[in-house]
């Protein structure tokens, strides 16, 4: 079973897709981090992604790796743990340009979609439940209020980069959500938006387990719907 978890930034999409997967024994694929590895790749190696023979040289042999260390998820690229370095202004500063590109998307949406074969698993994103799996069994698309979300990035930003956070503001986390939504939901290729089916949750006032208990609640009913429609077998 594939649950998708969409919406823009600062909405608890990680957290709670962590927390859903954990309840339910599944596997657990935070896809915007697969877009910073790339974009910590390409800079890295200084590729231009307005060249597209240099972008697709470098994505032809792109791989990262995911690994469970001490509990918590690290992300690998080229054998080097750049679980920080990710998270890190500089990748931050580029990532939407680089996830915008379309030979990045389908490079990505390919390696995503290889990973869900066979498996139960909650991916978290911005296009799960329209491009990537428009098939998946249950479909989430979290809201927030702006002011929430400004509010969450900042004490995010405080936890992963203390030295950034130090010249930041609330309301420059305000704007920065506010351009990244525009962005990202007038984008050409994979633009954010909610899938017809899914079902939406505004997080603003409410707490991870209470959301969680309500996608399960979601999760259930679907399940009886499906299990009412199901003929009987012959005997």
């Amino acid at each position: 079973m594939i649950i998708t978890i969409d919406g823009p930034v600062a909405t608890g999409k990680s957290t709670i897709a962590k927390k859903l997967a954990q309840s339910i024994g599944y596997i657990f694929f935070d896809t915007g981090a697969m877009y910073r590895i790339a974009t910590y790749g390409i800079l890295k190696h200084h590729i231009d992604i307005n060249q597209p023979e240099q972008l697709q040289k470098f994505l032809d042999t792109f791989q990262f790796d995911i690994k469970v260390v001490q509990r918590e998820r690290k992300y690998f690229f080229e054998g080097e743990d750049i679980s920080k370095q990710i998270r890190g202004k500089e990748v931050t500063f580029a990532v939407s340009k680089v996830s915008a590109m379309k030979a990045v998307r389908e490079k990505l949406i390919a390696i995503q979609r290889e990973l869900a074969v066979g498996v139960n698993a909650v991916f978290e994103g911005r296009d799960m439940g329209t491009v990537v799996f428009p098939e998946a069994n249950l479909k989430i698309f979290l809201t927030g209020r702006d002011e929430v979300r400004a509010k969450r990035r900042f004490e995010e930003i405080k936890v992963q980069n203390p030295d950034e956070a130090f010249f930041l503001t609330i309301e420059q986390c305000l704007e920065a959500i506010n351009k990244r939504d525009e962005y990202d939901s007038s984008r050409e290729h994979s633009p954010l938006h909610q899938a017809p089916d899914a079902f939406v949750i505004d997080t603003s006032d409410l707490t991870v387990d209470e959301i969680v208990y309500k996608i399960l609640e979601y999760k259930d009913a679907l399940k009886t719907k499906r299990d009412k429609q199901t003929p009987p077998s012959a005997t």
